[in-house]
């Protein structure tokens, strides 16, 4: 038989989602697939009980529901400042996965090149493969995850087509600020580079920092494209609701690439998800609270096991530093945390480009009972690894 398609050897399935699997069958706490363990807000829930017998159930257009879009345009338009029509700037995906590989694939042809921070979200690095493009990479130095604007500025003497942007940042929960975003833009504009961003953690940031959309500076809302999604924002992130934000010149093309892939997202659930996109500002305010409370005590508690972090500054993500620990391998290291610790993890190496083991990723996205469990059982986490390696 011919072989196979030769664009996936360079890269393999997903290691959160292995590391998912790995956790369940080990009976351990996940923490590794960033998916809360508590319900969406009550009003999105009561009224998805009322479209499911009264519909919607047929496909809605195909770019997206009218009464979504216009929903969304709404409550975008109030936190980016500027107005969104609903009509010709927005394409509703099958999630922020789909938006973003749509994205690519509306602005790259095979052989160009994009510029990747790294560490990343391990999709960016399989959306550039499967587009045909070659990932340039640029460093953010831990532990601050800041950039070089030199090295940066060298991957756009290669004359890359687009840049992806993750702000706030999945692993690391770096908050660009305006200043960096200032930089990159800058360099877009003179290079003339799209910016692809994925902003699915927008509403998700610790003070004092702040989450700026790079759309917004001067002379970037014609080459941003703004994917984002609402799984994180109002914990569904099984409705698998995304979207991107564009100009219409790039949404008319986005919108042709999504009708390929997937037609459209699903429409009980868009019709369902239009009551949490009218939620006045209070609810992004409480949102905000809820996940410092959640972030200072995961932080606290890992500081008093004395396990070396990184301190997000958005999201809900910490790297662990596991060098004392002497693993090589840190897929061998979370799949025995998994099992003899009973805590699931994200190998670091998952998301550095560079040669780097000394990181895991949990998240704490998660019941106050089930992190204060998680940290019960990271209180062996030292002996148990330690013999193991040992």
């Amino acid at each position: 038989m011919q072989r196979l398609s030769q664009r996936t050897a360079t890269f393999t399935d997903s290691v959160i989602r292995r590391m998912t699997r790995v956790s369940m069958k080990f009976g351990a706490i996940n923490l590794s697939q960033g998916f809360p363990d508590f319900d969406p807000p009550q009003p999105i829930l009561d009224r998805l009980a009322e479209v499911a017998h009264q519909g919607p159930h047929q496909y809605s257009v195909t770019w997206g529901a009218q009464n979504f879009r216009e929903a969304l345009a709404e409550k975008q338009s109030r936190f980016m400042g500027r107005r969104i029509d609903p009509d010709s700037e927005i394409v509703v995906t099958c999630g922020s996965t789909e938006a973003m590989m749509a994205a690519m694939m509306t602005v790259t042809d095979p052989g160009d090149k994009v510029v990747v921070f790294s560490p990343f979200y391990e999709n960016y690095g399989a959306d550039a493969i499967l587009s045909g493009a070659e990932p340039l990479y640029v460093p953010l130095e831990p532990p601050s995850f800041r950039f070089d604007p030199e090295k940066l500025e060298d991957a756009f003497r290669q004359h890359p087509k687009a840049l992806i942007l993750c702000n706030p940042s999945n692993p690391c929960g770096k908050v660009f600020t305006r200043k960096e975003l200032e930089i990159i833009a800058g360099l877009a504009r003179t290079y003339d580079v799209y910016v692809i961003t994925d902003e699915v953690y927008e509403h998700i940031v610790y003070a004092p920092h702040r989450h700026t959309y790079i759309a917004t500076l001067p002379g970037m809302a014609e080459r941003t494209l703004s994917c984002s999604s609402l799984s994180k924002t109002y914990s569904i992130t099984g409705w698998r609701l995304g979207y991107i934000i564009a100009s219409p010149e790039i949404v008319d093309t986005a919108r042709k690439v999504h009708d390929f892939l997937t037609v459209g997202a699903a429409s009980p659930l868009q019709e369902a998800a239009v009551t949490g996109l009218r939620f006045g500002d209070g609810y992004y305010r409480e949102l905000a609270a809820v996940y410092t409370e959640k972030k200072d005590l995961f932080m606290r508690g890992l500081d008093d096991l004395k396990i070396p972090h990184t301190d997000p500054e958005g999201a809900y993500y910490v790297l662990l530093d596991i060098s004392e620990f002497g693993f090589k391998d840190d897929v061998v290291f979370c799949e025995k945390l998994a099992e003899h610790v009973g805590v699931g993890a994200v190998p670091g190496s998952s998301f550095f480009h560079e040669p780097e083991n000394r990181y895991i990723r949990l998240h704490f996205a998660k019941k106050k009972d089930t992190l204060e469990a998680a940290l019960e059982r990271l209180s062996g986490m030292r002996r148990k690894m330690s013999k193991l390696k040992g």
